[in-house]
């Protein structure tokens, strides 16, 4: 894995209409044979898109680099970090709440969810010495890779009978 590329994963627009089709009463009337599948967890995954952590993927020479906003979250708290099946699980949740009180008048303001990511992870990627880290509202998990040799070009000759 040499150089650096970047893929930025999000949740587009289109997403989200899919998963407001999900969502609706009339689905299972149109198909019921799909009344299994809105459990299967990539349908799951759509359907609650806006509890998606966003991230971003990234090679470093040989580690796979993946950042995830997670601004005002205590990681020590609040975080789990855990491999599976060759897939990286990144759990969050987040609970925040203000009380202030200003010439008698009480104002609370309150913000609390779960987030949730899967990101399968290449075949060469090493599932030890994984580190993550946190900084600036940044999680940033580092998933070393087995080098791959350069492949060399070579070229066939063609016969003729």
């Amino acid at each position: 894995m040499a150089g650096t590329e970047v893929t930025r994963r999000d949740q587009p627009l289109p997403v989200r209409r899919i998963s407001d089709w999900l969502d609706s009463p009339s689905l299972l009337l149109d198909w019921p044979n799909l009344t299994g599948w809105l459990d299967w967890p990539a349908f799951t995954a759509v359907r609650d898109s806006d509890r998606m952590l966003r991230i971003e993927e990234a090679i470093d020479k040989d580690t796979l680099v993946i950042r995830a906003e997670m601004p005002g979250i205590d990681p020590d708290k609040d975080v789990t970090i855990e491999m599976q099946d060759h897939t990286l699980e990144i759990r969050a949740e987040r609970r925040e709440e203000q009380t202030s009180e200003d010439n008698g008048n009480r104002r609370s303001e309150f913000r609390y969810g779960s987030f949730y990511r899967a990101v399968p992870l290449p075949a060469d990627a090493k599932e030890t010495d994984v580190k993550a880290t946190y900084n600036d509202g940044i999680l940033e998990v580092r998933i070393p890779c087995t080098p791959t040799p350069e492949k060399k070009r070579h070229r066939i000759s063609i016969k003729r009978h």
